[in-house]
């Protein structure tokens, strides 16, 4: 049996599972789905309202594609569930065949193992979220930049008008993509499309209102900087506690200081941005290829969002597995290690959440000091990353061909 024919199995097998488990597992790791998408795609038919159009949306508006998509497709499938793991497979399935091509090259090999891997690995919440659609379009976009420009900027674009994240990748590609007048014109067709149609549609009030609702958030109790007010609450301080949010449906953490650092941490994230961007614009200047300096610029930035993010949502490990797929596929053997860290992340994470969730928010030591592991991870994930950057070397060991 050929390499890519174990692919494909591995790649249903796992999907099918992770599908399943999503039913199993406690504390509702599909909730978003079925408690919150669904309603709003159900509402949007009935004519009572479209969020990112008549209301204010904690999303971008093209999040409402997959949104609707699956509404279509559940009297298909029996339920909006199953249709939405089905929607987040077929894309998946369709970002995997371009990484995987012929199943030749050991790189992709690698990739496409790592990716099925990491799946199985955060479980059930990373196929039940938003996140699930962008992935797989930020995957072919990465290994279409230095052949197919446009369309990879394209998706790039898409998947960040459907969660923000992706804009991290495409200011790397910015930042190193020769042809970047095709990257920029590109992206701005698919937002000027994407605002044209929100705006004719009467949304132009709400376009940017997802802006506006992730600044306002609190410290969530999964994102690094919360780790100091959890323990807290954990030690049984009585100014320092876990509670829920019931605006933004979350599980935030309160205490001396919580509110002046969770103001704070929007102006620390587009710092830390910008500082990163520089010095990926720094070694592009001193003639470091795109094979070597946009894999661990665009590592770097995506570990910066989620490191210095006041909001840690699980799924957001999700947003790793691009930089690193690109990386393995051009520089496997530096590359592997730093993968093996982030599929235990992502398995600390599932332990997290949803397994351990209802005894971390009840002040479990040992669910506490599993998350801040899972956290410590990402922030050496993030040091490497940096400093892999700041010391590129000229030569790439892959040849251009690897991305095409």
């Amino acid at each position: 049996m050929s390499k890519r024919a174990v692919l494909w199995i591995a790649f249903v097998l796992v999907h099918v599972a992770v599908g399943v488990l999503g039913f199993l597992q406690p504390n509702q790791p599909m909730g978003d789905v079925n408690l919150v998408y669904e309603p709003w795609a159900n509402r949007a038919v009935a004519g009572a309202g479209v969020v990112g159009v008549t209301e204010n949306w904690v999303y971008p508006a093209l999040a409402l594609v997959p949104l609707m998509l699956a509404h279509v497709l559940a009297p298909v499938f029996g339920s909006y569930l199953v249709a939405w793991a089905v929607l987040v497979t077929v894309v998946d399935a369709a970002a995997f065949r371009v990484l995987v091509g012929r199943g030749r090259s050991q790189g992709r090999v690698v990739a496409a193992v790592f990716w099925l891997v990491f799946i199985a690995a955060l479980g059930p919440v990373g196929m039940y979220r938003l996140d699930a659609i962008t992935v797989p379009l930020a995957v072919a976009g990465c290994l279409w930049l230095l052949t197919r420009p446009a369309v990879a900027a394209a998706l790039l674009a898409a998947a960040t008008w459907i969660k923000v994240w992706p804009a991290a990748l495409l200011l790397a590609a910015v930042v190193t993509v020769r042809r970047r007048l095709a990257v920029i014109g590109s992206a701005a067709a698919v937002s000027a499309i994407v605002a044209g149609i929100i705006v004719a549609v009467g949304g132009a009030r709400h376009l940017f209102g997802f802006v506006f609702d992730q600044t306002e958030r609190g410290l969530q109790v999964e994102a690094p900087v919360s780790a100091y007010w959890l323990w807290r609450a954990v030690a049984g301080f009585p100014d320092s506690r876990v509670y829920y949010d019931d605006d933004l449906l979350t599980w935030q953490v309160s205490g001396p200081g919580a509110p002046v650092v969770g103001g704070a941490m929007t102006a620390v994230l587009v710092a830390a941005v910008a500082v990163v961007t520089v010095i990926g614009v720094t070694r592009v200047r001193r003639g470091i290829p795109f094979l070597r300096v946009f894999p661990a610029l665009a590592s770097s930035l995506v570990l910066l969002l989620i490191v210095t993010n006041k909001v840690g949502s699980p799924q957001y490990l999700t947003w790793i597995i691009a930089p690193f797929v690109v990386g393995l596929v051009l520089d496997r053997e530096r590359w592997w290690s730093p993968a093996c860290l982030a599929l235990v992340s992502a398995a600390l994470t599932q332990l997290v959440y949803p397994i351990w969730y209802g005894r971390l928010l009840g002040g479990d030591p040992l669910a506490a000091g599993a998350l801040t592991l899972r956290n410590a991870l990402l922030i050496a994930l993030l040091v490497w990353s940096v400093v892999l950057l700041v010391r590129t070397p000229r030569a790439a060991r892959a040849p251009v061909h690897a991305l095409i």
